[in-house]
C-alpha cells in the first residue's frame, strides 16, 4: 500500500512538472528592449516568471527552436545600411540562460520569420523587404553556416503602397516536412518548394509552384489543422482567412472568411493565426483599430470556419500569439503597449477569459514555448 502511494505521488509530481515551460519572447530593440527574454510559464495556473534575457541583440523579432530544444535561432530584423542577420544561441535548460554562438547574414533586408526542421540540419528564413528566402545549414554544435541557398521572388500586385514588389512574410514547413510554403504578401501568392534535407541546396520548386490569393489580399502566415488535411492562410491586407484543403504541397481554397465584423470600416491589419491543439477552434490576431483575436469554430468534416466572437487582447498592436500544448492558455504579445497577456481558454466554446497574469516586455513580437 505504501509503495502504491509513493508511485501515485511520483506520477502526480511528474504530471505537474510536465506542465512547466520556458517562454521565449522576441522583441524590437528600438526602445528599452535588450533582445530576447526568457520566462517560466506554468500551464497548471497560467503564472509567468522572468528567468533571463540577452544583454544586447538587434531586433530579434522572430524566433525558432532546434528540435531538441538546445538551441534558439533569431532573425535580426534590420535592413539597408544594416543588412539583415540570423543569430544562433545555445540554451541551458537548467539555468534558463542563452549563450550567443554566432551570426550570419540573412541574404536580404528585414528578415521576419525563421523555422527549423526535425533533422536539426537546416533553418529557413524569410527576408521581407528583399522578397527572398534563404536556407542555412546548421552545425552539430548549433551554430549557423552561411546560407547555402537564396531564392529571390519577383512580382507585385494591386496595392501600390504595400505590394510594390515581392515581400516574403513567412516560411512554413508542411506536415511531414516535405515542402516549404512561403506566403508572399507582395505577390499575392503562396509559393511552394519541395524540401530535401540531404541536398546541399534543399529547396526546389514544387510541381505546382504556387497558390494565388485574391489580388490585394496580402498572404502573411498560415497554420495546419492537427489532422493535416486542412490549412488556414491569414491574409493581412484584407483581414481574411483562406481555408484550404492540403495534400502533397498543394493548397486548394474552399472558403474565405473575414477576421472582423461585417460592419467594420477600418483598415484590416491581420498578424498571426493558430489552430487549437484539439483542432476545434482557430484564432487570428488583428492589429490597427481592432486589437483583438477573432475566434472561429472549425467544422470537423469540412474544415470550414464559423465566427464565434472577438476577444480584445489587453493591449495595442497584437502580433504573434501562442496556445500552450495543453490548450488551457493563450498568450498574446502586444507590441505597442509592451505587454504579454495570458488568457484562459475554454475548451468547449473556444472563448477566452483574461487572467490576472500579464508580463511587461518592451515591444514583444514573437512567442515560443519549450517544455522544461
Amino acid at each position: 500500500m505504501r509503495l502504491l502511494l509513493i508511485i501515485c505521488l511520483s506520477l502526480c509530481a511528474l504530471s505537474v512538472s510536465s506542465q512547466q515551460y520556458y517562454l521565449f519572447a522576441g522583441t524590437y530593440t528600438s526602445g528599452k528592449s535588450k533582445g530576447i527574454y526568457v520566462f517560466q510559464f506554468n500551464s497548471n495556473n497560467g503564472e509567468v516568471e522572468w528567468v533571463s534575457n540577452t544583454d544586447s541583440s538587434s531586433n530579434p523579432s522572430f524566433l525558432a527552436l532546434s528540435p531538441n530544444g538546445n538551441y534558439l535561432y533569431a532573425v535580426n530584423e534590420t535592413g539597408r545600411e544594416q543588412p539583415g542577420h540570423v543569430s544562433a544561441y545555445a540554451f541551458d535548460r537548467k539555468s534558463g540562460q542563452l549563450s550567443f554562438l554566432n551570426q550570419q547574414l540573412s541574404g536580404g533586408d528585414d528578415p521576419c520569420f525563421i523555422t527549423t526542421e526535425p533533422t536539426g540540419k537546416w533553418a529557413v528564413v524569410a527576408n521581407y523587404s528583399s522578397g527572398s528566402l534563404s536556407a542555412f545549414p546548421i552545425n552539430t554544435n548549433g551554430s549557423l553556416q552561411p546560407y547555402a541557398q537564396l531564392i529571390q521572388h519577383k512580382g507585385s500586385s494591386v496595392n501600390t503602397q504595400r505590394q510594390e514588389n515581392a515581400h516574403v512574410h513567412s516560411t512554413f514547413f508542411t506536415p511531414g516536412f516535405q515542402y516549404i510554403l512561403a506566403p508572399d504578401l507582395g505577390m499575392d501568392k503562396v509559393m511552394a518548394y519541395r524540401f530535401a534535407a540531404q541536398n546541399s541546396k534543399p529547396l526546389q520548386p514544387a510541381t505546382v509552384p504556387f497558390t494565388a490569393s485574391v489580388p490585394g489580399s496580402g498572404p502573411r502566415h498560415l497554420d495546419f489543422h492537427p489532422n493535416k488535411k486542412f490549412a488556414y492562410l491569414l491574409e493581412e491586407l484584407t483581414g481574411t482567412v483562406k481555408v484550404c484543403t492540403y495534400a502533397n504541397g498543394l493548397l486548394t481554397p474552399i472558403q474565405t472568411i473575414a477576421t472582423h465584423p461585417s460592419d467594420f470600416k477600418g483598415q484590416p491589419g491581420s498578424a498571426d493565426i493558430h489552430v487549437s491543439p484539439d483542432g476545434k477552434f482557430l484564432y487570428a490576431s488583428n492589429r490597427g483599430e481592432e486589437n483583438n483575436l477573432a475566434i472561429f469554430s472549425i467544422d470537423a468534416t469540412t474544415g470550414k470556419l464559423t465566427i464565434v466572437g472577438y476577444q480584445p487582447t489587453g493591449g495595442l498592436q497584437p502580433r504573434n500569439f501562442i496556445i500552450d500544448p495543453t490548450g488551457k492558455y493563450l498568450l498574446v504579445a502586444n507590441q505597442k503597449t509592451n505587454n504579454i497577456v495570458v488568457f484562459k481558454r475554454e475548451g468547449t466554446t473556444g472563448l477566452l477569459q483574461r487572467t490576472l497574469q500579464q508580463i511587461e516586455v518592451p515591444s514583444p513580437v514573437c512567442l515560443q514555448l519549450l517544455e522544461k
